[in-house]
C-alpha cells in the first residue's frame, strides 16, 4: 500500500487528526530507529503499510513524528522501536514488539491477544493490543459541564463500572450489562439512594490477562495507557464506542447532578517486573518511564505490583498532566483519586522528597483547578502520608478512620481517646496545617479488603479462589464475625451483625469529613469472606441485585441516613473555615454516660458528643455504645420547650431505627438508654433568636 508522508510535527504527542490525514508523535530519546505499522482493522494479524521513521527527517530532539495524508478517524496503528538491549544499563527496546502509542486515545485488544507473548522473546504483530486513532471533537456534549459541587456536600460511592450491572439481576439489557452504557440505566437507583458522587474504579484501558491461570484481572489497577477508557466496558463492537459511551455516561451523571470521579493509576502499569510483558513504555524508553534500582535492570517496586511510575521524571510529569487535562476537558470529569499517591513523592532513585514536583504540577495547574483531588496517602513499600501529604488542595483517604472505628465497633480497649477525634475530621492529624474538614475522607470500606457485611461475618480472610493458597490479601482486617465465621441462620448473629453495619453507616455518615461508601454496603454485598477480589469478574464481584429485597431495612436506613446528612448544616458546612477554627466555633461538647464527662480509660468503650450549628438553631447529640452491656446515657440539657428526639438507634428494629426528623420520637426524660453495641443519635432545637431592630 503506497501512502503519501511528509515529515510531520513533534506537537501534539500521540494521534493528531487534520483535514487532509493524520499526525503521529512519540518520544524516544535513545532509540536508533522507529516504525509506524498501520493495519486493516483491529484483528489484522499483518500490518497494511510499515512507515519507517527517518532520524534526520522524522525527528526533533527526541521527538520522532511523520504526518501520513489521506488517514481518518478510525485508523489501527502501532510502532516498532528499535535500540539497545541492555538491561543492566536499562535499556529494554525490542524491535520485534509491537508497542501502543502512550497518547493513544483508544486501545483495541485483538481476539489474539495473549499476555504470555508479549513476556516472550519474539514478535507480537499478530497478538499484541494496538492503539486506533480517535478525534476528540467529534462529540457532542450539549451543554454538559463539571458540576462542582464543594466536598462539604458530598457522599461518594465507590463503585466498578461493570460490577454495578453485571449480574443478571440488574435488569439492564444483557448487551449493556457491565458497560458504560449499563451504568447509565442505573443512575435512577444511585438518585434515589441519595449520593452525589460516583468514584469508579480504574477505567484507563489495562490488561485483563494479568491474573493467575483461568482468571481474569477485575480491579483494573493495572493500566497500559493513560488516555484510553477500558474497551472491555463498551457495548458496541466498534472500537471508538468506548470513547463516545463513556461520554454519554458522564452526561447522564451530570444531568442527574452527580459527579464523577475516577480512581487513577498513575504509579506502576502492566507490565510488571524485569520478567514482564512489553507493551509501550518499556519498550519506548524504559530507564525514564520507571524507576530502576542500582542494579539498572531491575525494577524499583514501591507499588507491590513489580514495577513503579517514574513519576517525577520531567516527561512521565508531562504526561501526567496532559492526560488528566485530557479527562477533564475532553471527557469532562469532576475529579481523582489517585491510587497509592505517596508513589509520586518519589524521586528517581525512589527516596520521599519535600516538594515533589508532580505533586505541585498538579495542584497548581489552573485546568484542574476546579476538580476533587483525592490521595491515597502511602504506598506499598511503607510510606505512609495521612496528614503530612504535600500541598493545600489535596483531600486524603483516611485509613487511621477506618482502622480506629473498626478496632472501637469490635470492642477493642484504649479506642475512645482516638476516637475523639476521628469523629470530627481528625484535628489530631489535619489540625496543624488549617485544613478545613474536608480533608478527611471517612470510610470503613473500599474495594480492597472486606465489604461491610464481610468485615461483621468474617475473622479471617478466605482468598483460596485467587489461587494464591490464601496468602495474598491483608492479614490486618480488624473484623469480627460476631459469633460465627460466615453466613448464619442464627437470628441473634444475624440481628447483631445488622446493628454493627448499621453503626458503622451511622458514624460515616454522621462524622465531619467527607462520607464514602462501597458499592453493595446498602445490601450487604457479601464476597465470602474474599478480601482481595481483584481477579474474580464474577458473582463474589459483582452486585447481586436480589440483595435489596433480601436486606430491605440496610437499604432503607442508608437511604435516610443519606439524606439526614445532606439536611443537616452540623455536619455539612461551607464556611471557608479551618478545621479547628469550625470545631471551636461548632461548639463541641464531649460526654460520657454523664453530661460533660467524657470517660477516656483504658477500659471504656462508649462515647458521646453534641456539637450545635454555626446558626445555633439546632443541636446534634451522638452517642455511642460499644461494650457488650447496655448503657444508660444522661443527656445534656436542652433549651426552652424544645425535647431531645430520636432520629436514629441502630438497636431498635425498622421502622424505628431511623425516624425523620419530624416524626422522631420525643425523649420526656433527660437520659437515653443504648443497648450493647449501638449508636442513637438525637436532635433538639434552640428557640428563634428575635430579629435585631434596626
Amino acid at each position: 500500500m503506497k501512502l503519501k508522508t511528509s515529515g510531520g510535527m513533534s506537537a501534539p504527542l500521540g494521534s493528531t487528526v487534520y483535514p487532509h490525514g493524520v499526525n503521529f508523535s512519540l518520544y524516544s530519546k535513545s532509540a536508533v530507529g522507529i516504525e509506524l505499522l498501520l493495519f486493516e482493522n483491529p484483528q489484522s494479524p499483518e500490518p497494511l503499510a510499515v512507515i519507517p521513521l527517518c532520524p534526520r527527517k522524522n525527528r526533533t530532539f527526541h521527538y520522532w513524528h511523520v504526518f501520513v495524508h489521506g488517514l481518518r478517524t478510525g485508523q489501527t496503528y502501532g510502532y516498532r522501536v528499535h535500540g539497545p538491549w541492555v538491561p543492566e544499563a536499562g535499556h529494554r527496546f525490542d524491535g520485534e514488539k509491537l508497542l501502543i502509542d502512550p497518547y493513544g486515545r483508544c486501545v483495541v485488544t485483538p481476539d489474539s491477544y495473549d499476555r504470555a507473548l508479549a513476556e516472550q522473546t519474539g514478535e507480537t504483530l499478530a497478538s499484541a493490543m494496538r492503539s486506533v486513532v480517535t478525534d476528540p471533537s467529534a462529540y457532542d456534549w450539549e451543554g454538559d459541564h463539571r458540576l462542582n459541587r464543594p466536598f462539604s456536600r458530598t457522599v461518594i460511592y465507590e463503585m466498578h463500572v461493570k460490577g454495578f450491572t453485571q449480574h443478571q439481576s440488574s435488569g439492564v439489557s444483557d448487551e449493556k450489562r457491565g458497560t458504560y452504557l449499563g451504568l447509565i440505566e442505573k443512575i435512577p437507583y444511585l438518585l434515589d439512594l441519595g449520593v452525589t458522587a460516583v468514584e469508579l474504579l480504574p477505567i484507563f484501558q489495562f490488561d485483563e490477562q494479568e491474573a493467575a491461570p483461568g482468571l481474569t484481572n477485575y480491579w483494573g489497577y493495572n493500566p497500559v495507557s493513560f488516555f484510553a477508557p477500558h474497551a472491555g466496558y463498551g457495548s458496541a463492537k466498534d472500537p471508538l464506542a468506548p470513547i463516545n459511551e463513556f461520554r454519554d455516561m458522564v452526561k447522564a451523571l451530570h444531568r442527574a447532578g452527580l459527579e464523577v470521579i475516577l480512581d487513577v493509576v498513575f504509579n506502576h502499569t502492566a507490565e510488571g517486573n524485569e520478567r514482564g510483558p512489553t507493551f509501550s513504555f518499556r519498550g519506548l524508553e524504559n530507564s525514564v518511564y520507571y524507576i530502576l534500582e542500582s542494579d539498572r535492570s531491575r525494577y524499583a517496586n514501591y507499588s507491590g505490583t513489580g514495577n513503579t511510575l517514574n513519576a517525577n521524571n520531567s516527561i512521565v510529569r508531562r504526561m501526567i498532566i496532559d492526560s488528566l487535562h485530557y479527562w477533564v476537558e475532553e471527557m469532562h470529569v469532576d475529579g481523582f483519586r489517585f491510587d497509592l499517591a505517596s508513589i509520586l513523592s518519589r524521586d528517581p532513585d525512589g527516596t520521599p522528597m519535600a516538594d515533589p514536583p508532580i505533586l505541585w504540577d498538579i495542584e497548581s495547574d489552573p485546568i484542574l483547578s476546579g476538580t476533587k483531588l483525592i490521595a491515597e496517602a502511602w504506598d506499598a513499600a511503607g510510606l505512609y502520608q495521612v496528614g503530612t501529604f504535600v500541598g493545600d488542595r489535596w483531600k486524603e483517604w483516611n485509613g487511621k478512620f477506618r482502622d480506629e472505628l473498626r478496632g472501637f465497633f469490635r470492642g477493642e480497649s484504649g479506642k475512645v481517646p482516638l476516637l475523639k477525634h476521628r469523629l470530627l475530621a481528625s484535628p489530631d492529624i489535619y489540625g496543624h496545617k488549617d485544613r478545613e474538614p474536608e480533608q478527611s475522607i471517612n470510610f470503613i470500606t473500599c474495594h480492597d479488603g472486606f465489604t461491610l457485611n464481610d468485615l461483621v461475618s468474617y475473622n479471617e480472610k478466605h482468598n483460596e479462589a485467587n489461587g494464591e493458597n490464601n496468602r495474598d490479601g491483608t492479614n490486618y482486617n480488624l473484623s469480627w464475625n460476631c459469633g460465627v465465621e460466615g453466613p448464619t441462620d442464627d437470628p441473634e448473629i444475624e440481628a447483631l451483625r445488622n446493628r454493627q453495619i448499621k453503626n458503622f453507616l451511622t458514624i460515616t455518615l454522621l462524622s465531619l469529613g467527607v462520607p464514602m461508601i462501597l458499592m453493595g454496603d446498602e445490601a450487604r454485598r457479601t464476597q465470602l469472606g474474599n478480601n482481595n477480589s481483584y481477579c474474580q469478574d464474577n458473582e463474589t464481584s459483582w452486585f447481586d441485585w436480589g440483595l435489596l429485597d433480601r436486606y430491605p431495612d440496610i437499604h432503607r436506613f442508608v437511604k435516610r441516613l443519606i439524606k439526614f446528612r445532606l439536611t443537616l448544616d452540623a455536619v455539612q458546612l461551607d464556611h471557608g473555615m479551618s478545621l479547628l477554627e469550625l470545631i471551636e466555633t461548632a461548639k463541641v461538647q464531649w460526654h460520657g454516660v454523664n453530661p460533660f464527662e467524657p470517660d477516656y480509660s483504658e477500659d471504656s468503650r462508649s462515647l458521646a458528643f453534641s456539637l450545635i450549628n454555626l446558626q445555633e438553631t439546632r443541636r446534634l447529640y451522638v452517642a455511642l455504645n460499644a461494650f457488650w452491656e447496655p448503657l444508660e446515657f444522661r443527656l445534656p440539657p436542652t433549651v426552652g420547650r424544645f425535647r431531645w428526639r430520636k432520629v436514629i438507634d441502630t438497636a431498635l428494629s425498622p421502622p424505628n431505627d431511623i425516624s425523620d426528623l419530624r416524626s422522631a420520637p420525643v425523649l420526656r426524660e433527660p437520659r437515653c438508654l443504648l443497648q450493647p453495641r449501638s449508636v442513637a443519635v438525637l436532635v433538639t432545637k434552640f428557640p428563634k433568636k428575635p430579629k435585631s431592630k434596626s
